[in-house]
Protein backbone atom coordinates (compact mmCIF):
# COMPACT_ATOMS: atom_id res chain seq x y z
CA UNK A 1 0.00 0.00 0.00
CA UNK A 2 1.24 3.36 -0.89
CA UNK A 3 -0.18 6.59 0.57
CA UNK A 4 -1.05 9.28 -2.18
CA UNK A 5 -2.62 12.71 -2.01
CA UNK A 6 -5.48 13.91 -4.67
CA UNK A 7 -5.05 17.41 -5.76
CA UNK A 8 -7.20 18.92 -2.70
CA UNK A 9 -4.31 17.74 -0.66
CA UNK A 10 -6.47 14.77 0.77
CA UNK A 11 -4.12 11.87 1.55
CA UNK A 12 -5.36 8.06 1.24
CA UNK A 13 -3.85 4.73 0.84
CA UNK A 14 -3.45 2.70 -2.46
CA UNK A 15 -3.25 -0.53 -3.22
CA UNK A 16 0.24 -0.78 -5.51
CA UNK A 17 -0.69 -4.03 -7.04
CA UNK A 18 -3.72 -2.47 -8.99
CA UNK A 19 -1.48 0.34 -10.41
CA UNK A 20 -1.82 -0.44 -13.93
CA UNK A 21 0.06 2.94 -15.52
CA UNK A 22 1.34 5.80 -14.49
CA UNK A 23 0.83 9.10 -16.93
CA UNK A 24 1.65 12.67 -16.66
CA UNK A 25 -0.60 15.02 -18.31
CA UNK A 26 0.34 17.35 -16.79
CA UNK A 27 -1.56 15.95 -13.61
CA UNK A 28 -0.63 12.56 -12.86
CA UNK A 29 -2.94 9.60 -13.61
CA UNK A 30 -3.06 6.47 -12.16
CA UNK A 31 -5.15 3.72 -14.44
CA UNK A 32 -5.77 1.03 -11.84
CA UNK A 33 -6.72 -2.67 -13.60
CA UNK A 34 -10.26 -2.43 -11.93
CA UNK A 35 -10.54 0.72 -14.75
CA UNK A 36 -10.96 3.04 -11.89
CA UNK A 37 -8.09 6.33 -12.89
CA UNK A 38 -6.82 8.35 -10.06
CA UNK A 39 -5.76 12.22 -10.55
CA UNK A 40 -3.07 12.44 -7.60
CA UNK A 41 -0.32 15.41 -6.88
CA UNK A 42 2.87 13.18 -6.31
CA UNK A 43 4.46 13.19 -9.85
CA UNK A 44 5.32 10.16 -11.84
CA UNK A 45 8.73 9.39 -10.25
CA UNK A 46 7.81 9.94 -6.98
CA UNK A 47 4.87 6.99 -7.60
CA UNK A 48 7.38 4.88 -8.87
CA UNK A 49 9.65 5.25 -6.03
CA UNK A 50 6.89 4.68 -3.57
CA UNK A 51 6.21 1.33 -5.10
CA UNK A 52 9.97 0.18 -5.57
CA UNK A 53 9.80 1.10 -1.37
CA UNK A 54 6.81 -0.77 -0.80
CA UNK A 55 7.89 -3.76 -2.47
CA UNK A 56 10.95 -3.59 -0.96
CA UNK A 57 9.29 -4.38 2.86
CA UNK A 58 7.18 -6.68 1.49
CA UNK A 59 10.02 -8.53 -0.08
CA UNK A 60 12.28 -8.15 3.03
CA UNK A 61 9.45 -9.13 5.40
CA UNK A 62 8.82 -12.07 3.59
CA UNK A 63 12.17 -13.46 3.65
CA UNK A 64 12.07 -12.74 7.85
CA UNK A 65 9.06 -14.82 7.75
CA UNK A 66 10.88 -17.72 5.38
CA UNK A 67 13.79 -18.01 7.83
CA UNK A 68 11.27 -18.16 10.65
CA UNK A 69 10.56 -21.06 9.18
Amino acid sequence: MIKVSRLNGEEYVLNSSLIETVEANPDTVISLTTGHKLVVRESVDEIIEKVIKYSARVNAAIKVIQSEV
